[in-house]
C-alpha cells in the first residue's frame, strides 16, 4: 500500500472518528457541556478519562452522576450548579439498579463495620487515629462527613474504602472497583483491582492467587483473555486463566454477572473459627458451576474434599481449643475481659487473625505455601510455643495451676492429634523418617 493511500485512508478514519465525537456530544446534556468546557482546562486527564467511557458513549456525563438537590447534606453550590463530590451506590442506582441493589446486600457494603470491632480498638488506640485513616479506613471505608456548606470533611475525605458510608446512607462505592473517571470493565475484572485491600499478613489473596495455578496462568496469557468483552463467560470468551472476577462475580453458562461478591462462598474464613455461610449448599454449587468452566467434576468435587478437611483440621485443633481456652482464663479471672491488655490475647489474635487466615485463603485458593508455612504452621507454632505456655503461666501467676492441669486433659491430652506434645514424638516414626532419607537421598539425618 502506497504512502498517499495510506495517508488517505488515516483521514478518512480521522475524519469518521471526529465526526462521531461531534455525533456524541450532541447526545450531552447542556450542563454536562459546561462541565466539560471547564474541565478540560482544569482537569484534562479526567475528562479524556471519561471520554473513553462506556458514559461518554452513551451519553452521560459529570452532571448526570454530579447533581445534587438543594437541602442534601453534601450538596455544594459549583459556579452555580448545585452538584456533590461523592457519586454513591444510591446514585450510580438510578441507571444500575440491579447491580446497586446486589452491592447494597453484600458483604463489602458492611465493610465499614470495622469501624465498631476489635479491629478498629487496635488500630485507634495502639496506633492512632491518623494511621487508621490512611490505612484501615482507606480499605473499609470511612463516615464521610460534611461541612456546613456542603463540602467533605479533610479527616473523612478522600475515601474508596469499599463499605464507606456515604452522606446519603447509602454504602459502599461503586470506584473502589470501577475506578473514576473510565469506569472499565476490563480494569474491575483484573486482579490488582481487589490487591488494594486484599494482602498482607491477614487476608493474602491478592499473594495466595499469585502462587495458584491460577495467577500463574493469568500472568501468562493475559493479553489474550478479552477482558473488554461485554459478558465475559469462562470457557466461552476467554480459556486459559480465571481472575478474583471469574469466581466470585462474573457471569457463568448458567449464572448472571453479580455483585454480591458472597454469592459463591460457603465458607467465613474471616472469623476465629469458621463456620458455614447462610444458604452455603446452593453457594457452594454456584462456585462449582464456576470451576467446572475448566475443571471436570471429580476434580471439583477433590478439591472441596481437601479444603473442607483443611478448615475442619484448623477449627478443631486449633481454633476452638484456643477460643476456648481464653474463654476459660477469663471466666476464671486470669486474665481481664479487656482486649489486648493480657499477653495471651495478643497471641490470640494472631493464631487466627493473621496465621489463620492466611492458611484458610491458602488452602481456598490452591496457595499451598500459604496453606502450610504460611497458614498452619504459623498457627501450629503459635498454639504450642507461646499460648499453651501463656496460659500455663498466666494460671500459676493467678495461683490457679490446677486451671492449666483441666485445660491440658480437655483440651490437648485426650486429643490424639497433640499426643506428641504431651509425650514427644513417636520414636519408631522418627527412625523411618531417618531410614527414609538415607535410603532415598543417601542424607545422613540427624
Amino acid at each position: 500500500m502506497g504512502r498517499k493511500v495510506r495517508k488517505y485512508l488515516l483521514g478518512l478514519v480521522g475524519v469518521s472518528l471526529a465526526l462521531a465525537g461531534t455525533a456524541w456530544a450532541a447526545q450531552l446534556s447542556a450542563e454536562t457541556k459546561e462541565c466539560v468546557e471547564c474541565h478540560k482546562e482544569q482537569m484534562p486527564g479526567l475528562v479524556t478519562q471519561w471520554e473513553t467511557s462506556s458514559h461518554w458513549n452513551s451519553g452521560v456525563g459529570c452532571y448526570e452522576c454530579h447533581r445534587a438537590e438543594p437541602g442534601e447534606p453534601d450538596a455544594m453550590d459549583h459556579n452555580g450548579w448545585t452538584v456533590a463530590i461523592i457519586v454513591s451506590p444510591k446514585d450510580c442506582g438510578r441507571c444500575h439498579s440491579k447491580e446497586a441493589a446486589e452491592q447494597e446486600a453484600s458483604h463489602h457494603a458492611e465493610a465499614g463495620n470495622i469501624l465498631n470491632s476489635k479491629d478498629a480498638l487496635l488500630g485507634q488506640t495502639v496506633a492512632g487515629e491518623p494511621a487508621v485513616a490512611v490505612g484501615c479506613r482507606q480499605c473499609h471505608g470511612s463516615i464521610v462527613q460534611t461541612n456546613p456548606d456542603g463540602t467533605l470533611s479533610q479527616s473523612t475525605w478522600p475515601n474508596t474504602g469499599i463499605g464507606r458510608v456515604n452522606p446519603d446512607g447509602s454504602k459502599g462505592t461503586c470506584s473502589a472497583c470501577h475506578t473514576r473517571h473510565r469506569f472499565s470493565k476490563a480494569q474491575a475484572r483484573k486482579p490488582d483491582v481487589c490487591g488494594k485491600c486484599h494482602l498482607g499478613p491477614d487476608h493474602p489473596q491478592k499473594e495466595v492467587y499469585e502462587e495458584s495455578k491460577h495467577g500463574i496462568l493469568f500472568r501468562a496469557f493475559e493479553d489474550e483473555l478479552n477482558m473488554d468483552n461485554p459478558k465475559w463467560v469462562a470457557g466461552e470468551d476467554y480459556f486459559d486463566a480465571p481472575t478474583c472476577a471469574t469466581c466470585h462475580m462474573s457471569a457463568t453458562p448458567n449464572q448472571p454477572v453479580t455483585h454480591d461478591v458472597g454469592a459463591r462462598l460457603s465458607w467465613n474464613l474471616r472469623a476465629p473459627v469458621s463456620t458455614r455461610t447462610k444458604d452455603w449448599e446452593k453457594k457452594l454449587a454456584n462456585m462449582k458451576d464456576v470451576c467446572t468452566a475448566c475443571h471436570g467434576a471429580q476434580f471439583v468435587d477433590g478439591f472441596y474434599k481437601q479444603f473442607d478437611d483443611f478448615v475442619d483440621l484448623y477449627n478443631t485443633k486449633f481454633a476452638i481449643p484456643a477460643k476456648e481456652i481464653r474463654s476459660l482464663l477469663i471466666q476464671e479471672g486470669v486474665i481481664t475481659k479487656a482486649n489486648f491488655d493480657d499477653q495471651i490475647d495478643w497471641m490470640y489474635w494472631t493464631l487466627w487473625h493473621h496465621a489463620g487466615r492466611r492458611g484458610r485463603h491458602g488452602a481456598a485458593m490452591s496457595g499451598p505455601d500459604y496453606a502450610f508455612w504460611n497458614g498452619i504452621y504459623d498457627v501450629a507454632k503459635i498454639f504450642y510455643t507461646e499460648f499453651l505456655p501463656e496460659a500455663k503461666r498466666a494460671c500459676e501467676k493467678a495461683g490457679k495451676p490446677e486451671l492449666y492441669q483441666r485445660i491440658l486433659s480437655k483440651y490437648i491430652e485426650n486429643d490424639p492429634r497433640h499426643e506428641w506434645y504431651v509425650k514427644g514424638f513417636d520414636p519408631k516414626r522418627v527412625e523411618a523418617i531417618r531410614k527414609y532419607y538415607q535410603e532415598r537421598y543417601n542424607q545422613k539425618v540427624e
